[in-house]
């Protein structure tokens, strides 16, 4: 009888120790995710943004040149697929990421080379053209959750799955959700080129400081683009005193 109640004894034992080590387990697992299976949403796994390494924007470096592909890309066109708005010099308007840098470096890319960071900065199929105002106030390093633009959404979202895609990005349960929701209303993904009128710019307050629609050299000179050339968007909101198409020089 004493022997079987020490075994019942050593058996409790065992199976208190069982116990202990499985929750354990549990604790690490709900602290780490390594109970759970990885949530994937079109071929992406989906996890919140996180910098592993400082962002630092040389890293992501691109040759201006890729300014001139996206226009063959597009015909020959200088258009912005945001807007639908057309434009008559490179000038105005800035190289957009449609998955910005900053956005992909906090997705996965923080923990890649500078060889892929460089070649994702300069990938013609994550490359368009916007406005600066588009680009520099509006999009900026929005995501899809944040931001979408007025024209071709769903060639927008399209290309975002791709580039993940083909980076191993992931993506956030907010942007997967936005996404899906343009994606239910999309009868195609390609870019549409809408008939619109030239794009003629508003004078932003980079340059028009005290907001009264002209840009003086005053003001130029303090935004830092002095002299400022008749290719320059600013240009049309200032004046050529001699014609000779350069001002404040």
């Amino acid at each position: 009888m004493k022997c079987n109640l020490m075994t019942f004894t050593s058996k409790q034992v065992y199976l208190n120790l069982l116990v202990k080590f499985f929750l354990l387990l549990v604790v690490l697992g709900l602290d780490s995710g390594l109970l759970f299976a990885e949530e994937m949403w079109r071929g992406l796994r989906v996890a919140p943004e996180n910098r592993c390494a400082p962002y630092d924007r040389n890293d992501y470096r691109y040759p201006q040149s890729v300014e001139l592909e996206i226009i063959r890309s597009m015909d020959g066109r200088i258009y912005s697929p945001y807007t639908g708005r057309y434009f008559k010099f490179r000038s105005q308007t800035d190289i957009e990421h449609m998955v910005a840098t900053v956005e992909a470096h906090d997705s996965g890319l923080c923990a890649r080379s500078n060889r892929v960071k460089h070649q994702f900065a300069s990938d013609l199929d994550n490359l368009t053209l916007a406005s600066p105002e588009v680009n520099r106030q509006q999009k900026s390093y929005f995501d899809a959750a944040e931001w979408l633009p007025h024209y071709n959404k769903c060639w927008f979202v399209h290309r975002n799955i791709q580039i993940r895609l083909e980076y191993q990005l992931t993506i956030d349960r907010e942007e997967a959700n936005a996404i899906d929701k343009v994606i239910e209303n999309c009868d195609s993904f390609q870019m549409v080129f809408y008939e619109g009128t030239p794009y003629s710019p508003k004078p932003t307050s980079e340059w028009d400081e005290n907001g009264d629609g002209r840009v003086t050299c005053k003001e130029a000179r303090k935004a830092g683009i002095a002299p400022v050339y008749a290719t320059h968007p600013a240009y049309k909101f200032m004046r050529d005193g001699d014609g000779d198409g350069v001002v404040c020089e």
